[in-house]
């Protein structure tokens, strides 16, 4: 089997979460002593910049950049809570299916099919499957998005250099998810992410090579549900 830090990685990568609405725009300051989960967000987040617009502007606009997103095709990389970085290619096709494929001597695959996703490992021949709701980026495979509604928006920030807002996910994997979205200031692309499971460990992803206009193959997107821990 896949070891558990490896499955809990791979599930803040992979897919959006199905569940219910749980947003309002808070930017109050929080009061008390914060939780380890939540200062290891403070601590991964940049550095405060003057806003050049404000939070509910910042927010339509990551909701019109990822509406308008119907497939992707990218370079990532990616590193884990154990430090460990990997990367490999990533695709795309709303609603629901993506890929990451992961370079050598990483044997992890995910693949999700609009229903389930599938972590395998190439090398064991072996993969286990998940619910797709139980992962927190549905703002990837959503046909539609709105943060403020789907997710709890907790800052919205923009600045000369990026561009980025922090949204906390109740209906992840585990618990409660926070996640923090990385734009480009001039266009508005997401360039890269940091999930926070409800464990407490953080997965970064960055994009590069970004393509949205090539269509992926769909054979990409394909689960074999008969061949659950057996060879593929």
């Amino acid at each position: 089997m896949i070891s558990r830090l490896s499955v809990r990685s791979v599930l803040c990568l992979a897919v959006f979460s199905a569940g219910p609405a749980f947003a309002q725009l808070d930017l109050r300051p929080k009061t008390g002593t914060p939780s380890p989960a939540s200062e290891a967000i403070r601590k991964a987040a940049p550095p405060p910049n003057i806003s050049s617009m404000d939070a509910a502007t910042i927010v339509q606009k990551a909701n019109a950049y990822f509406n308008s997103v119907t497939t992707m095709t990218a370079d990532f990389t990616q590193i884990g809570a154990d430090g460990r970085q990997t990367s490999g290619k990533f695709y795309l096709q709303k609603p629901g299916r993506l890929r990451f494929v992961y370079n050598p001597p990483s044997p992890l695959e995910i693949i999700a099919d609009g229903r389930s996703v599938a972590v395998r490992n190439r090398k064991l021949a072996k993969q286990d499957l998940y619910f797709i709701g139980q992962t927190p980026l549905k703002f990837l495979l959503n046909k539609q998005i709105n943060l403020a509604r789907d997710t709890r928006v907790l800052e919205a920030k923009s600045g000369p250099d990026q561009t980025y807002i922090h949204i906390e996910d109740k209906a992840t994997f585990g618990g409660t998810s926070r996640i923090q979205l990385f734009f480009d200031p001039t266009t508005f692309a997401l360039t890269r992410w940091v999930v926070l499971d409800p464990q407490g460990f953080e997965t970064r992803v960055s994009l590069a090579k970004v393509d949205l206009q090539a269509k992926p193959d769909p054979g990409l997107f394909q689960i074999n549900y008969e061949r659950l821990d057996t060879q593929q």
